[in-house]
């Protein structure tokens, strides 16, 4: 049986860094936020509910005009509530299939709102990468040219890493400071021992 590990961190935690050093070491990686977006884009039963519910000007030549739909649910919970219900249960049996498809003992869900939507409990382990929150907004400015003021709105919309810490099974700190990749390999190596251990 193949697990299924969690990977979250706020934005500007560096998840992606994270999960790059796990595919270095030759576990499978599940981008569940470029996923959505691809299904939004290429699948019809995704794109009618969407359709149904947005209406069909969220669409341009049969392809999602993003503007459009985050117009729709920016500021309006109730509109950003009803996307994910679309989006989330298509994302799960979306990685469900690629899961299946893997020879690997474990592979990695990366996932920004992995705690935020119970999608945890979806996961045997799971990953939370961490970095104070001024390393994080230095990293999202420079690398959307997003000013302060944006990126802690987009950050108020996440849980704080107090609140996920609790949950998470594992911890990597990138600060900056710290190695990232000693601490990866010390979590590799205690999954791979977990997921080959012997059932009683």
């Amino acid at each position: 049986m193949t697990w299924s590990i969690g990977l979250t961190g706020g934005i500007g935690s560096g998840k992606s860094t994270v999960a790059q050093v796990f595919e270095a070491l030759g576990v499978p990686v599940y981008y569940s936020d470029a996923r959505g977006r691809f299904l939004l884009a290429h699948d019809p039963d995704v794109q009618k509910q969407v359709q149904h519910h947005f209406g069909a000007e969220v669409f341009r030549s049969g392809q999602p005009d993003r503007a459009a739909l985050a117009a729709k649910v920016f500021g309006n919970p109730k509109g950003l509530e009803q996307l994910n219900q679309i989006i989330h249960p298509a994302v799960g049996r979306d990685f469900q299939q690629w899961k299946a498809k893997q020879n690997s003992g474990y592979v990695l869900k990366e996932s920004a709102i992995l705690f935020e939507h119970n999608l945890h409990l979806q996961s045997d382990k799971t990953i939370l990468v961490v970095a104070p929150e001024a390393v994080r907004i230095r990293r999202v400015m420079a690398r959307d040219e997003a000013t302060e003021a944006a990126v802690r709105a987009r950050m108020n919309h996440q849980w704080s890493d107090d609140q996920k810490e609790k949950l998470a099974d594992f911890v990597v700190v990138n600060d900056d400071q710290q190695m990232v990749i000693p601490q990866v390999l010390a979590i590799h190596q205690e999954l791979q021992t977990l997921v080959n251990r012997p059932k009683n």
